[in-house]
C-alpha cells in the first residue's frame, strides 16, 4: 500500500517522504540538532550519528509507510526544490488499526526554523491527510510537563489534555512523566 504518490504542500511548505538516498541530509539535520533535541530525546549512542544508520533508518520507515504502519513526512520550505535542507519532520507512528484506529503523534523542528508557524503549519496539512485519507479517529501526543513549545503547538491545534502518565518513556536517560494529548477525527463521530 502507498499512502502518497506526491508530495503535500502548504502554503510554505513541501512535506515529503524520504528515502534512504537522503540519508545525508537527515544525518545532517540530526548532527546540527543534537544538543537542541537532547533533552526531549532518548540517549543516542554514536552510531546513531552516521549516514549508515540513517539509512537503515529510512528503509525501514518506507517500508512501515508502505504497510500502513506509520506515515512520516519531512518539511522542506517551498523555494528549496531540490530538498536541500530538511528544516524537520512530522511522524504518525504505530498506527493501529480495527476498534482503535489510532497513532502516535511526532515532530522535531530545526532549531533556527522554531517560531516560525513551520511545525503547526505542516501538522496541521499531516493531521488533515491522517483523519481524511487514512480515516483514523484518534492521534496521540504525549509531552514532557516542562515542554512548553510542544503544548502551544498541539494547543493551537486542537489536541485535549486526558491527563498524565507516570514515567511513561525513558528521555534523556530518565523515565519521565508525560501529558497525554489527544485529538479526535470529528468526521468520524
Amino acid at each position: 500500500m502507498n499512502f502518497i504518490k506526491r508530495d503535500i504542500e502548504t502554503e510554505r511548505l513541501i512535506l515529503k517522504i524520504l528515502d534512504k538516498t537522503f540519508a545525508e541530509k537527515v544525518l545532517d539535520f540530526h548532527i546540527r540538532n543534537r544538543d537542541f533535541h537532547e533533552k526531549w530525546d532518548p540517549v543516542r549512542d554514536e552510531k546513531y550519528y552516521t549516514e549508515e544508520h540513517h539509512k537503515k533508518e529510512l528503509e525501514d520507515e518506507l517500508y512501515k509507510i508502505n504497510k500502513g504502519l506509520m506515515f512520516k513526512l519531512w518539511l522542506f520550505e517551498k523555494h528549496d526544490r531540490y530538498y536541500e535542507k530538511p528544516l524537520g519532520y512530522i511522524s504518525f507512528s504505530n498506527i493501529v488499526r480495527g476498534c482503535f484506529q489510532s497513532c502516535h503523534l511526532g515532530y522535531k523542528i530545526d532549531r533556527d526554523e522554531t517560531n516560525k508557524g513551520y511545525t503547526t503549519e505542516a501538522l496541521r496539512a499531516g493531521i488533515d491527510f491522517v483523519f481524511m485519507v487514512l480515516n483514523l479517529h484518534r492521534i496521540e501526543a504525549n509531552i514532557i510537563p516542562g515542554n512548553i513549545p510542544s503544548f502551544r503547538v498541539v494547543e493551537k491545534l486542537g489536541f485535549c489534555n486526558e491527563g498524565i502518565s507516570k514515567k511513561y518513556l525513558k528521555i534523556n536517560g530518565i523515565w519521565q512523566d508525560h501529558i497525554h494529548m489527544v485529538i479526535l477525527n470529528e468526521a468520524m463521530e
